[in-house]
């Protein structure tokens, strides 16, 4: 009965924050649970007083937006994305940078959460790039999210054993320190890498990029106005040879005729080179 409720009335605020319940049906119980505590400290019993409440301050929408946010994150996160990215489009992308005199490769990890994906790319980048191509290349790293809390969290860089699993051992060992129960990145793995605090429905990062990572948030969760707006978005800033990825399990509104999908990784797309 209490799944039940809050199963209404997710329906009916979701659409309010231009969220589609389509993609919270598998994580409910835990926005839910979330839910249920932010009444409990407001003291709010029901979420039909909560729903009442939400109609007569504006400011508590701003509340809810957080707690909707889902934040299941780890380092590598479906591996054969990141082996493609290693194998395949660093590559491609390092010998065009070359080839036009370019000197760093630029990258963007959107809704970065605790920084897992974007350490990952670090670490790929030094353990399993450079020591391949002797081109004085450098990659360059924004990671954005909405949750300034998760963003300290993402500037400490320390993490939980089991949020390492899916990293090859060796990486483990040359990337981190381990104090205590916790692994630290090591302060080189931090250069060139910068997070920062936005809402992709509202802002976006200067620049443009050699890729860019959006997994797992716009195009699970967001309503489809909203993602074919971003989509639009994220294609103006991938340069010509570019690379967008998104989550292995998600599929782009309606495709892009700018973009085409990698053969080997049917969540990783490239954009037409004019």
């Amino acid at each position: 009965m209490i799944d039940q409720l809050c199963v209404q009335f997710l329906k009916w605020c979701l659409p309010n924050l231009r969220l589609k319940w389509s993609g919270f049906q598998k994580v409910r119980r835990h926005v839910c649970k979330r839910i249920y505590s932010r009444c409990h400290e407001i003291g709010i019993s029901t979420l039909l007083e909560y729903q009442k409440y939400l109609e007569n301050h504006g400011q508590e929408w701003e509340i809810l937006d957080t707690l909707c946010r889902i934040t299941i994150s780890r380092f590598y996160r479906d591996r054969q994305v990141f082996e493609t990215l290693r194998n395949q489009a660093l590559p491609l992308l390092i010998q065009k940078a070359v080839a036009g005199g370019e000197q760093a490769l630029y990258g963007w990890s959107l809704g970065c959460c605790n920084g897992e994906e974007a350490y990952s790319l670090q670490i790929l980048w030094q353990l399993g790039i450079k020591p391949n191509f002797p081109e004085d290349l450098r990659l360059r790293l924004i990671a954005t999210d909405v949750n300034a809390h998760l963003l300290e969290r993402a500037s400490q860089g320390c993490y939980v054993q089991s949020s390492l699993k899916d990293l090859p051992p060796e990486w483990i060992d040359q990337a981190f320190e381990q104090t205590g129960r916790q692994y630290c990145i090591k302060e080189s793995y931090k250069e060139n890498l910068q997070f920062v605090k936005q809402d992709i429905r509202h802002q976006l990062p200067e620049g443009r990029f050699h890729l860019i990572l959006c997994r797992n948030l716009v195009f699970t969760y967001f309503e489809k106005s909203l993602q074919l707006a971003i989509l639009a978005k994220l294609v103006e800033k991938l340069i010509p040879g570019g690379f967008l990825v998104i989550g292995s399990h998600e599929k782009l509104p309606g495709g892009s005729p700018d973009l085409q999908s990698s053969p080997a990784m049917p969540s990783i797309y490239q954009k037409t080179i004019i």
